[in-house]
């Protein structure tokens, strides 16, 4: 079991709904490790004029395709150098790129071992699946940095499969969809909604476990480490049960005693 001794919380201003302050508290009264906040990460380190070019030219733009390095152009480079500046355009990058790209800008003090960064951001970080050929949009890239998406977050898991039915439908009269959102508003989570500051705990703590235990899942939908694939499982998981299932529970106790 892999032991913590602090983690470092890196924070996405441009989406207020997510407390950090109240995040890095529940994180420390729940695993017992200090937790020091730092504001976002791209502003937090001195990053050389070369992060833009890697970000860009870690974009995918097949989904169908594994992964390949392109050259990116102008443009898609002062986009990324914006980071002040919200899009809404989602734009697809690799996340194992991604976190590589980040971890090599962590000064290399700290990346000892037991040293943990939880990095969230906007970016929205994909892997390939084999089983189906084609990207999936992920919520959370584990390892060690870790990101959270809050972009995964709202498009990773699957709204009701009604939402689809009568997404077709309407979309072939061509109705408005912001009348199909009310239907089933409380249903999947929206941008900006305020349930981000309680869902995003789950996915810190996904991210923690795996790093310590290399197996951050449960498949109990009451455990909050449960991996939902679901808009309307997530929501009750982390908004309605909120608590970890008795055998993590268990691992919990091995992880705030483990010298």
């Amino acid at each position: 079991m892999q032991k913590i001794s602090k983690i470092f919380l890196y924070d996405e201003p441009s989406v207020p709904e997510i407390k950090i302050e109240q995040l890095a508290t529940f994180l420390g009264d729940t695993l017992q490790i200090p937790v020091e906040i730092r504001e976002n990460f791209f502003k937090h380190f001195t990053l050389d004029k070369t992060i833009s070019h890697k970000l860009a030219s870690s974009r995918i733009y097949n989904i169908y395709t594994p992964f390949e390095s392109h050259q990116p152009t102008k443009e898609e480079i002062q986009a990324e150098e914006a980071i002040d500046k919200s899009s809404d355009n989602i734009i697809l990058y690799d996340g194992f790129e991604i976190q590589n790209i980040l971890r090599d800008s962590i000064p290399e003090r700290e990346l000892e071992r037991d040293i943990f960064h939880l990095i969230i951001t906007t970016k929205l970080g994909c892997t390939y699946d084999y089983d189906d050929y084609r990207y999936h949009g992920r919520a959370v890239i584990c390892s060690n940095p870790a990101i959270i998406s809050t972009t995964g977050i709202i498009e990773a898991p699957a709204k009701p499969r009604e939402y689809y039915l009568f997404l077709q439908q309407k979309m072939a009269l061509g109705l408005n969809l912001d009348v199909l959102k009310e239907q089933f508003r409380g249903r999947f989570l929206e941008y900006h909604d305020k349930r981000l500051n309680i869902i995003i705990r789950g996915y810190a703590l996904q991210a923690i476990f795996y790093h310590i235990t290399l197996d951050p899942f449960c498949h109990f939908k009451e455990c909050i480490l449960h991996n939902a694939h679901w808009q309307e499982d997530l929501i009750y998981t982390q908004t309605k049960s909120g608590k970890l299932c008795d055998q993590h529970k268990k691992i919990l106790e091995l992880i705030k005693n483990h010298e």
